[in-house]
C-alpha cells in the first residue's frame, strides 16, 4: 500500500498545495518534544480530504466520468469532492445531513456540487446515497472507506516526513480513520519504528472501543464539538489500523478547545475542533513525548465564524 500512496502524491502534486510545517517553541516547552505541525488547514478546501477526493476521482473510467459520482458528508469531504469533480470535469452530487455546518454546505455548493439533504443519522444519508446511486449510476467516493481516498489521505503524513526526516511519534485525529490508516500507512513506509497514535473525542470513541474489543463498534449519538468525527470506523480503516496504528487515544471536549486555543493564539493558525484533536492528544495524552522527535497531522481549518464577527459587529453598532 506505501506505493499507491507515493502514485498518489504523483497524481495530485500539481494541484494540491504543499502545506507548510510549522514550528513553536512554546509548544515545544509545552511538550518536552520537538514538535512538527502539518498544516492541512491550509490544503485546498481548508482541509487534507481534498488529496483523497482528487486520487480517487482522478482513476476513473471515462464511463463513470460520465454518469459523475455522488459522496455522503457532512462537510469537509462533500467540498473536496466539490471541487475534485469540478476541476476534473465530473458532475458531482452530495448528500448532507440537514444539520451540516452552513459554511461548509454554501462552500460545497460554491464549488459546483448539487446538494441533496438528508436525514441527520449515518444511516439515512447512506440509504438517499444508495437510492440516488441505483436511480442515476453515479460512482460512489466513500468519504474514508476507499483505499484511492486512503492513499491520498496518506500523502500529507509522506510530505511532512521527506520534509522534516523520520519522526519517533505520529500523531493524528480519527473519525471514519482515513486520515489515520493513510498516515500508518506513510509512516510505517518512512519511519517504521515510529509510533503512530489515533487521537478521537471521549464523546466519540467508537474507534477506541472498535480497537480494544477487535470488531467495529458503531458511533452512536456522538456529541462533540469535533464534528468531523462523529463517523465510524469502515472495514478497510479498521483493518489498517489494527495492523499498523499503535494505540487509539481519547481526549475531552475541554482538551480539544484548549489546543485548539493554543494554536490559535500561539501559532495564529485557524483550527477547527476536529483539526486540534490530535494536538489535544499530544498534550493531554501522557505519552513519553520527551525529548522526540513529533508529527502532528493538523485535519483542517473550516470554522464557522458568523458567531464572532456578529458579536464585532454588536460592539460597532453599540458605539
Amino acid at each position: 500500500m506505501f506505493e499507491e500512496v507515493e502514485a498518489a502524491l504523483t497524481r495530485i502534486r500539481q494541484v494540491t498545495h504543499h502545506t507548510p510545517v510549522m514550528t513553536s517553541r512554546t509548544v515545544n516547552t509545552l511538550t518536552g518534544g520537538e514538535v512538527f505541525l502539518k498544516c492541512e488547514n491550509f490544503q485546498r478546501v481548508g482541509a487534507f480530504k481534498f488529496r483523497g477526493a482528487y486520487n480517487a476521482i482522478s482513476q476513473l473510467s471515462p464511463a463513470e466520468r460520465r454518469k459523475g459520482v455522488i459522496a455522503h458528508s457532512s462537510g469537509n469531504h462533500a467540498q473536496a469532492i466539490a471541487l475534485a469533480a469540478i476541476l476534473l470535469g465530473v458532475k458531482a452530487t452530495i448528500v448532507m445531513p440537514e444539520n451540516s455546518s452552513r459554511i461548509k454546505m454554501e462552500a460545497t455548493r460554491g464549488y459546483g456540487a448539487k446538494i441533496v439533504i438528508s436525514g441527520n443519522s449515518s444511516t439515512e444519508r447512506e440509504t438517499r446515497t444508495t437510492e440516488l446511486i441505483e436511480e442515476h449510476s453515479y460512482t460512489l467516493i466513500h468519504p474514508y472507506n476507499d483505499l484511492r481516498v486512503i492513499h491520498g489521505a496518506g500523502t500529507a503524513a509522506y510530505e511532512l516526513i521527506k520534509e522534516v526526516g523520520p519522526l519517533d511519534w505520529v500523531f493524528a485525529p480519527v473519525g471514519g480513520g482515513g486520515l489515520l490508516s493513510g498516515t500508518a500507512i506513510a509512516t510505517r513506509g518512512l519511519c517504521p519504528d515510529a509510533n503512530v497514535i489515533g487521537v478521537e473525542p471521549k464523546n466519540a470513541d467508537d474507534a477506541y472501543r472498535s480497537l480494544k474489543e477487535g470488531r467495529i463498534l458503531p458511533s452512536v449519538n456522538p456529541q462533540t464539538i469535533a464534528d468531523g468525527l462523529r463517523t465510524s470506523l469502515g472495514s478497510n480503516t479498521f483493518k489498517i489500523i489494527r495492523e499498523s496504528v499503535d494505540e487509539i487515544i481519547t481526549v475531552s471536549e475541554k482538551e480539544i478547545l484548549v489546543a485548539m486555543r493554543i494554536l490559535w493564539e500561539r501559532m495564529k493558525l485557524v483550527i477547527e475542533p476536529s483539526g486540534a484533536v490530535s494536538m489535544a492528544g499530544l498534550l493531554y495524552g501522557d505519552l513519553p513525548v520527551k525529548d522526540q522527535k513529533i508529527g502532528v497531522i493538523i485535519s483542517g481549518g473550516n470554522i464557522d465564524l458568523n458567531d464572532f464577527f456578529n458579536h464585532l459587529e454588536q460592539q460597532i453598532k453599540d458605539q
